[in-house]
């Protein structure tokens, strides 16, 4: 499991976010990647982000005041690496 910090991206976070699950994590690799929840709608793009590639949400928790926390794991399907 490797964790990500993608605090410093603010508003551009998701895109951060969709880069790393697509580049860099290998199958069934689990992540973790914390990033600014300006408002609240971050929180739910990067939940459809994970469903939308097809990987597994593991957990979505507040960190503090400002930062959230999202738990994945990029998935096989029928023997293939989704995304």
């Amino acid at each position: 499991m490797r964790r990500f910090d993608l605090r410093e991206l603010k508003e551009n976070a998701i895109e951060g976010m969709k880069t790393i699950i697509e580049n860099d994590l290998i199958e069934n690799e689990a992540a973790i990647f914390i990033f600014e929840a300006i408002d609240f709608s971050l929180v739910q793009k990067s939940a459809d982000l994970v469903k939308e590639l097809n990987c597994e949400l593991l957990n979505s928790l507040k960190y503090n005041e400002i930062d959230w926390t999202i738990s994945m794991r990029k998935r096989l399907i029928d023997g293939q690496t989704v995304v």
